[in-house]
């Protein structure tokens, strides 16, 4: 198999992440349920994830890293905090359904920040055209379907120069480039544990400049006597047991992401996505979506004459690679690049893929 999906999840995972698992599922109970050896080992694997993830992420205190199901759990909990009916949000023209759904279900009007695909001077230029008339701005860092990288700290800093709360979509960037909390001083940033971070799925974060509401209300493990969430973090946002295995592997993937560095694996992946450039530029066939040097990550996506991108994925699957074919849950990138009917073939890298492997599937003819 050549795995070149891990845009919608890194199925090939370190060797630590499978232990660190195995070695909760047989070690670890519930953290905050009990005072004994099992219980207290959870909590401590679970505040070890805290602090590496404070410390990957240049949070302040652990207690502002929140773990969720993945990043659309806590985009909902971000948009659950700030949205009220009729609130004014801004967003990219490249958002994942995990914000736009999230958005109109609470009744707000969105603006879009429209923009040309690998554009960052146009993006954050309609950025700033629009922001004036936004409650509150949400942007991915980095497009699902084409990589392009959107000038987040840019758009930060206008958020911060006109007081417009942010929510941070780092789905695609978490693990890849340097997310720096502190910098982008979000009232929100979502990411999940099984992408980038090498966790499994079901794993996610979000990091908190503010408390929050609540999405779920139960047991939080401490102030058993109030009848409300309680008002600090991480307690408010975390109810019911945690997946506390998951943790434990989110933990692993994130060391592995840390000894690596960011700025080491996001130069393998680009390395292999010149590879595959250069390997399809010169079958007219193939419409590649690539950007100029520094605006794209290790995402790739493209079309085929007269193929139907779906076909093309499940020709390529039946001889053992990896690809995603139709809208990638994002109609609103397509409908920004232009490839709204038909949606992209993507391919999408990781560290665990080697260029033998990619020359060795450029070979096939679909």
């Amino acid at each position: 198999m050549i795995y070149l999906d891990n845009a919608a999840t890194t199925l090939i995972k370190p060797v630590s992440v499978d232990r660190a698992m195995l070695r909760a599922m047989q070690e670890c109970a519930s953290p905050g349920r009990g005072g004994h050896r099992a219980a207290m080992r959870a909590a401590e694997t679970v505040y070890r994830c805290r602090e590496t993830a404070a410390e990957l992420f240049h949070v302040p205190d652990p207690s502002q890293v929140v773990f969720t199901m993945n990043a659309t759990h806590g985009l909902n909990i971000a948009v659950n905090s700030l949205v009220k009916e009729k609130t004014r949000v801004l967003i990219s023209g490249y958002e994942h359904n995990a914000v736009t759904r999230p958005l109109r279900q609470h009744g707000a009007e969105i603006i879009v920040a429209e923009s040309p695909l690998f554009d960052s001077e146009a993006c954050l230029h309609a950025f700033e055209e629009q922001i004036g008339q936004a409650g509150l701005v949400v942007c991915t860092m980095v497009s699902n379907v084409f990589g392009f990288i959107l000038p987040i700290r840019e758009i930060a800093g206008l958020c911060r120069a006109q007081g417009v709360p942010l929510i941070v979509d780092a789905s695609q960037a978490a693990g890849v480039l340097d997310v720096d909390f502190r910098t982008l001083g979000a009232a929100f940033v979502a990411m999940p544990g099984h992408k980038g971070l090498f966790g499994p799925q079901g794993t996610g974060l979000l990091l908190c400049g503010q408390e929050g509401e609540p999405l779920l209300s139960g047991g939080s493990g401490s102030d058993s006597l109030l009848q409300e969430m309680p008002a600090y973090l991480p307690d408010r946002l975390e109810a019911g047991t945690h997946n506390v295995p998951g943790i434990a592997g989110l933990l692993a993937g994130m060391e592995y992401v840390r000894e690596q560095g960011t700025e080491k694996i996001l130069s393998h992946e680009r390395a292999l996505l010149r590879t595959a450039v250069e390997e399809l530029q010169d079958c007219k066939a193939a419409e590649l979506f690539n950007g100029p040097e520094g605006t794209q990550s290790g995402v790739l996506s493209l079309r085929i004459s007269g193929m139907d991108c779906d076909e093309a994925a499940n020709q390529l699957s039946e001889r053992g690679i990896c690809l995603r074919s139709g809208l990638h849950c994002a109609p609103l990138a397509h409908k920004s690049a232009g490839t709204i009917e038909t949606g992209t073939l993507r391919m999408s890298f990781s560290p665990f893929i080697g260029e033998s492997e990619l020359r060795r599937f450029m070979r096939y003819n679909i």
